[in-house]
């Protein structure tokens, strides 16, 4: 059975909008004032972290990558991820 996370409705769009935000505070709070500048410092594409940043799909690997690039777990990362209530 094929599963498209668009069907499901707007609850994964925004759950992955918080992870995006989660990124981009993370690059702010870092220093980097745009995505192109973090994605050339820490060898991602610059389209692929663009996508990210504004809530779009992305792989475990991409996720792995962020986390390892900011030196945080994990954990910590999805700590402050401000996830909006859902019906």
């Amino acid at each position: 059975m094929f599963f498209n996370y668009y069907s499901m409705g707007n609850n994964y769009e925004k759950h992955l909008k918080a992870i995006g935000s989660r990124f981009k505070e993370l690059r702010k709070s870092g220093g980097y004032s745009s995505h192109e500048k973090f994605a050339d410092a820490h060898n991602i594409e610059r389209k692929q972290y663009w996508r990210l940043e504004a809530g779009k799909n992305f792989t475990m690997v991409t996720l792995l990558q962020i986390v390892e690039a900011h030196k945080i777990s994990l954990e910590d990362f999805f700590k402050e991820v401000k996830y909006t209530k859902t019906e």
